[in-house]
């Protein structure tokens, strides 16, 4: 296989949002109108590469999935959310890898560090779970194990391609920068280089102490670099023919942030798809290609040292996330970031004292500590069952107290780890989302340090860590951000029971007397039992079970309701006969946001389905006016109708009258109603096109009616679920042209 290729990679990640006791992304302020950055960037990057479209001068000829075309690696925590929230792009994703394993005999798809963190600054162990992790979280979605693995920031040493190599993984990705000299194979006869003298397009062999060999291919810095900051995705044309001008006989490889096409460069991906197009059509001799078959067909020639301690995104190597390098000053030219030393040191001393812990107790708990904390992986991402992990692991009976410290333990570790995620580091101050979300993941295992006999970690930490401060004065130093931001997060019983009291309340199905309810977090399950219930009293009892433990506590609650559902505050009995009263109102901002959105959700739906059943006749009884007549009589009243008005009006087919056409125009423009609406009318015309038997009559009615109404269609949407009518064959080409495509 001689000739010229090429191999475009994504790397997809989202800092970890999760909140550490429930498991689940919360609101962001900053990313409405989306809940959150994840569900913004999905809608703006993720979800368009997966649906690529290519234009003509006469609207779309084709939709490309771009994860079948290029290389990729998508971040284990953003890979769960997306499977959760996103089933139709999670799809698309497993499709692309499974096609180009067809094609080539090697998937796309290459895994990732579990946490992104730094490896070079992880200890051995950590390193051998953070790798284990990522490999089962990869086999459970891809059915097959991982050839290639993407490194945090790419950060690289020798200790880190040990473990890569004593897992199995046969190459990973580094920048240019990172090669340090080269020789023959068998020989010694070393030869310095730098990203502008070596041969970025061939592998090398990294010959390891240990025996073991790993293979490394460099992407293209500048081509990459022009990609991400210099406007290259604006030109289809000029992108391809940058890159056909860099192409020569071997592989090109081009390194990117998946969020570059759509989030950073609007409509990115089109200049992806095109470019994509046009290797698969073979221009200029070159022909696309994944990493993993072209090692397979072009094994290396020579090896390559690599430089210790080296990354792709700091040219002082790893030093961007220990020390104040320099880098990222985030246009405030006067700040520093001299807190993140005692971050690390903070979070390192700690974990030191943790993994002393699990080993202490682990002995007694499981068959091999150290093979639990690594295999722990295959539960988290269901591979294997709590109950097989615990007959394969414990060496203690099943429900014991014994048993219930390992599966807390295990709990410990994974949340540790979490508080190690690169992103804590990277930006410009101590105050950003991303440190305090690795702070919040440090106290959710501290705490769970703390219910199994290690105590006095907060304090460690706050005695090394309290040193680092914001470069904004109103956030103080790290202690100040623990007592503000971080401590308030904290879930006690009592903050669990009130806030599933509300939640039933809020979803509209609180129990009565005698009945019990559920509220089922990622992390954490609150089982309610009511025993009295009254307009301003209500008694019961509770249980919580965390995720993979195995103690179940059990509780008496009693909840003063106040004037609003916020408002009021609940009552737990704890052991000892302590009480502990929690107020409402102390909910956090983005869980009562969550709470408030809920709500929202159930209510405008209720709204939505009263007014659509109720208001079928409604078009036809819209009289078009009489001589000289200018406005509808009780044109208020009808206005708040609009919306049942039009959907009826939309998918009966009833014959209007003009007046009654502009009506609907003109209150449809900036009807409170109108968002929800386009949401469900795509939705509706989705599941049109994805009946067995398609009524395209039907359906190019509802599009037709709804232009006459001048109502605004989910274009996006509606396109991609045409295209899967296309794929399997079918097509109707005046709703096609109705819709933008030009087949």
């Amino acid at each position: 296989m001689s000739g010229k290729f090429l191999c475009i990679h994504g790397h997809f990640y989202q800092p970890p949002r999760e909140d550490p006791w429930l498991d689940m992304i919360f609101p962001e302020g900053s990313a409405a109108p989306f809940r959150h950055w994840n569900e913004r960037i999905c809608r703006e990057s993720y979800g368009p590469l997966a649906w690529a479209r290519r234009m003509g001068s006469n609207g779309i000829f084709d939709i490309l999935n771009c994860y079948e075309w290029m290389s990729f690696n998508v971040g284990p925590t953003l890979f769960r959310w997306i499977e959760r929230s996103e089933p139709a792009l999670y799809a698309k994703i497993l499709e692309g890898d499974a096609l180009s394993l067809k094609r080539w005999g090697h998937g796309n798809a290459i895994a990732q560090i579990y946490h992104h963190v730094i490896m070079p600054l992880a200890s051995e162990m950590d390193r051998d779970a953070e790798v284990a992790w990522a490999i089962a979280d990869f086999e459970s979605r891809f059915k097959r194990r991982p050839e290639g693995m993407w490194l945090s920031e790419t950060a690289c040493d020798t200790d880190t391609l040990e473990t890569l190599a004593e897992h199995g993984i046969a190459f990973t990705l580094l920048a240019p920068r990172q090669a340090e000299a080269i020789a023959e194979l068998g020989t010694d006869d070393w030869r310095e280089v730098d990203e502008y003298s070596i041969n970025i397009k061939e592998p090398y062999l990294v010959e390891l102490p240990s025996g073991k060999t790993i293979s490394v291919f460099f992407y293209d810095g500048g081509l990459s670099q022009a990609i991400a900051f210099e406007g290259l995705l604006k030109n289809g044309d000029e992108f391809w023919n940058k890159l056909s001008g860099a192409a020569a006989e071997g592989l090109l490889s081009i390194g990117t942030d998946g969020e570059t096409y759509g989030h950073h460069v609007e409509f990115g991906e089109m200049a992806l798809a095109y470019v994509l197009a046009q290797a698969i059509e073979n221009r200029d001799e070159i022909s696309l290609l994944n990493y993993g078959a072209y090692l397979e067909k072009h094994p290396p020639t020579r090896k390559v040292k690599i430089r210790e301690d080296s990354s792709w995104s700091c040219y002082h190597g790893v030093e961007r996330w220990r020390n104040d390098c320099g880098c990222c000053t985030g246009g405030h030219p006067d700040w520093n970031q001299q807190w993140r030393k005692p971050l690390r040191e903070g979070l390192d001393a700690i974990k030191t004292l943790m993994n002393a812990h699990y080993f202490n107790h682990g002995g007694k708990i499981f068959k091999d500590s150290r093979k639990a904390l690594v295999e722990y992986g295959t539960v988290l991402s269901g591979i294997v069952t709590q109950e097989e992990f615990f007959k394969k692991n414990f060496k203690v009976s099943e429900g014991s107290a014994e048993a219930d410290m390992g599966w807390k333990l295990l709990s410990m570790q994974k949340w540790a780890l979490s508080s190690f995620a690169s992103c804590g580091w990277f930006f410009d101050d101590l105050a950003r989302l991303e440190p305090v979300n690795n702070m919040s993941f440090a106290l959710r295992a501290i705490e769970i340090a703390q219910e199994t006999g290690l105590i006095g970690l907060e304090e460690k930490f706050l005695s090394i860590a309290g040193e680092a401060r914001s470069n904004e004065e109103r956030y103080g130093s790290t202690i100040d951000l623990w007592s503000s931001k971080i401590k308030p997060q904290s879930e006690t019983p009592g903050s669990l029971i009130g806030q599933a009291l509300a939640r039933l309340y809020v979803e509209g199905v609180f129990p009565l007397p005698g009945e019990e309810g559920r509220i089922e977090w990622p992390g954490v399950s609150v089982f309610i039992k009511v025993n009295d219930s009254s307009l301003v009293m209500a008694r019961g009892e509770a249980q919580i079970r965390w995720q993979l433990e195995s103690e179940v506590k059990e509780y008496s609650w009693k909840w003063e309701k106040g004037e609003r559902v916020l408002t009021g505050s609940v009552e737990i009995s704890l052991p000892a006969g302590q009480i502990e009263h929690y107020p409402l109102t102390e909910i956090s901002w983005k869980k009562k946001q969550s709470l408030s959105l809920t709500w929202v959700h159930r209510f405008a739906h209720k709204s939505w389905e009263a007014q659509i059943l109720s208001t079928g006749c409604g078009p036809v009884l819209f009289n078009d006016f009489e001589d000289y007549q200018t406005s509808q009589t009780w044109a208020p009243q009808w206005r708040k109708l609009w919306a049942g008005l039009a959907w009826n009006y939309i998918f009966s087919g009833d014959n209007v009258g003009e007046d009654s056409l502009t009506f609907m125009r003109e209150v449809g423009r900036d009807h409170p109603d109108l968002d929800y609406f386009i949401e469900q009318l795509s939705k509706q015309l989705c599941t049109m096109l994805h009946n067995d038997l398609t009524f395209w009559d039907s359906i190019r009615g509802v599009v037709e009616r709804a232009r006459k109404i001048e109502l605004p269609i989910d274009l996006w949407r509606l396109q991609n679920c045409y295209w899967d009518k296309v794929l399997i064959g079918e097509n109707d080409p005046e709703l096609a042209k109705m819709i933008g495509f030009d087949l």
